[in-house]
């Protein structure tokens, strides 16, 4: 089967198939989206789903923050 058969008129979701959702912040580290967002994703109007495309990419900068990592422990010894 082809996909074309499946394309719709709408906004493609945002998964990159990467689906973890980051511990501290509550996204998904792959799409950016929150749990419940993820869930709603179907039941949304082209309208919220274009809303909430937009505002993703302003979430990246909360995934970005390290916490030290192999650097900060190697500065320990």
């Amino acid at each position: 089967m082809s996909e074309e058969i499946w394309k719709r008129e709408e906004p493609d979701s945002p998964c990159i198939r990467v689906c973890l959702l980051h511990p501290e912040e509550k996204i998904c580290i792959g799409c950016l989206r929150t749990g419940a967002e993820i869930a709603a994703w179907s039941e949304l109007s082209r309208e919220e789903r274009r809303a909430l495309l937009e505002a993703l990419p302003e979430r990246a900068s909360r995934l970005r923050r390290r916490r030290g990592g192999r650097r900060k422990s190697a500065q320990r010894l």
